[in-house]
């Protein structure tokens, strides 16, 4: 049987594949998607992240294809109801890359509170900005909002507490009176009103047509105006124009975006000049520990699969 991976994975875990198959391990083929379709077509298995687009077009170039890995756990880049219509299992690393999401949210909701991490280069010629950066804020006593409690955001909330954060959450899926609240010492709130009380905001939820957009114009203007905002779910969540304007005009204490819309973002977004903005390229759940476990698991499940 034939494996191909075509986006980058922890090398052990590829050595465990090729000694059980025919891997064909090429990261830069995600750059290449004409060469992809060709290479695809007697290939039993692809393994994937988010940037291969894992569409009716690449899944008919594959005849002979029975199983997606997928390095992550967003899913929006594959196509399932056509690999479901082909009989085709999709795999993701569900849990693997919980714990580095996690300590991204909290690690960048503590440097947007605090607004004091960009000091570098003044004090190294000799500056000396104490007076203008002495207002930063304390994480502990603060409010976290967590939109979307799934496993991630369950996460999120326990290491929030541990740092004497009061956490609330809102999840459409899960009913207001679910033991789940209670299990979590969290509580529930509507969206709406998660958003007026909470000091940090942070989403966990899927791209879907129910939640493009979802935090615009109007949800922004929901949030306190010191409030921080922090998106490592999906771009398109955020309303990315929406968020420019209110930061400029300072009407929120700061964002995190880590994922976009349009990835990579293009030249010249209005996201450039924005004040206390931090962005990242799509890494809040990569790091050398999460790849290990992500890449390990994926090639254990997909493994298992193809010698059921």
């Amino acid at each position: 049987m034939k494996i191909l991976i075509t986006e980058f994975m922890d090398q052990a875990a590829v050595e465990s594949l090729k000694k059980q198959f025919d891997t064909n391990y090429d990261p830069t083929l995600v750059d290449r998607p004409d060469d992809m379709l060709v290479e695809l077509k007697d290939y039993d298995a692809v393994i994937v992240r988010n940037r291969t687009q894992v569409t009716t077009a690449l899944l008919q170039s594959a005849p002979m294809l029975k199983v997606v890995g997928r390095l992550g756990v967003g899913l929006d880049n594959i196509d399932l109801p056509a690999c479901k219509a082909k009989n085709i299992e999709v795999i993701p690393a569900t849990g693997a890359n919980a714990l580095a999401v996690a300590e991204y949210v909290i690690g960048t909701a503590m440097m947007l509170l605090r607004g004091t991490y960009r000091s570098s280069d003044a004090v190294a010629v000799g500056a000396w900005p104490r007076n203008a950066l002495s207002n930063g804020r304390e994480i502990g006593g603060k409010v976290l909002g967590i939109v979307g409690f799934g496993g991630i955001g369950q996460l999120t909330a326990k290491l929030a507490q541990g740092l004497g954060m009061r956490v609330v959450a809102s999840d459409s899926m899960i009913a207001a009176d679910a033991l789940i609240w209670a299990e979590n010492n969290v509580q529930f709130r509507t969206l709406d009103t998660l958003l007026a009380e909470s000091d940090v905001v942070t989403l966990h939820i899927p791209l879907t047509t129910d939640t493009k957009n979802l935090i615009g114009q109007q949800r922004l203007a929901m949030m306190k105006p010191n409030a921080v905002l922090i998106n490592t779910a999906r771009g398109g969540v955020v309303d990315e124009a929406a968020l420019a304007v209110v930061l400029k005009a300072k009407k929120l204490g700061g964002a995190a975006l880590d994922v976009f819309e349009t990835e990579p973002l293009k030249n010249g977004s209005g996201l450039a000049d924005c004040p206390n903005l931090i962005l990242t390229p799509h890494i809040a759940g990569v790091t050398a520990e999460s790849n290990e476990r992500v890449s390990s698991m994926i090639a254990a499940r997909v493994s298992k699969f193809l010698l059921r």
